[in-house]
């Protein structure tokens, strides 16, 4: 059995899930081949992605696709994008509505199988704290993280999450827009033009 199809069954947060607000079954959202050139290390699949069995589906999937300067159709292209959460399934809302953090227990079973198997990628762009801390081993906050991206290797990018929710951080973080994203989009440019 491929590693695709042993995570698309995988059930290890059923109980979690179904203590939730949203009491929902588990489906992993599995979006990654071997030989992609980029990847998008994320936080988890939210609501809408959960119901598509298709990540970034959203709003936040609109601004993202913007950051990146690439089209819908490229951005789901298998070849070029690997999009691995840190979290397979939507983890749910608690009672106040508000996003409920990845199991931690997904990252430790699955990621270093699923990164082993997608493989070395040119580019590498971790997106909201819970993929920075992980692939970066900080405990440094999102800002401080992508602040610092001259810092990091050229072929990784640190990203707060696209959420609106994070609309008022950009306002706050004026540098991002005007720094981070031009070299982010000539990055990716060079690597899905190579």
């Amino acid at each position: 059995m491929s590693i695709k199809s042993e995570l698309k069954k995988c059930r290890i947060c059923a109980d979690r899930f179904a203590a939730t607000e949203t009491q929902h079954r588990p489906r992993p959202v599995v979006w990654f081949r071997n030989g992609a050139r980029i990847l998008l290390a994320s936080q988890a699949p939210g609501a809408r992605a959960h119901a598509s069995e298709r990540p970034f589906t959203d709003p936040s999937g609109d601004r993202l696709r913007d950051w990146l300067g690439v089209s819908s159709e490229t951005f789901y292209d298998q070849t070029k994008f690997a999009i691995v959460p840190i979290g397979f399934c939507f983890p749910g809302y608690d009672a106040k509505g508000s996003d409920i953090p990845p199991p931690r227990i997904c990252a430790e079973t699955w990621r270093d199988r699923v990164l082993t198997y997608v493989g070395p990628t040119q580019l590498r762009i971790y997106i909201g704290g819970y993929a920075q801390k992980w692939h970066l081993k900080t405990r440094r906050g999102v800002t401080e993280t992508v602040r610092d991206q001259p810092k990091l290797d050229p072929d990784v990018f640190a990203l707060p999450h696209p959420s609106w929710r994070n609309t008022a951080w950009m306002r706050k973080n004026p540098w991002f827009e005007a720094m981070v994203l031009p070299a982010l989009k000539t990055r990716v440019k060079e690597v899905l033009d190579a």
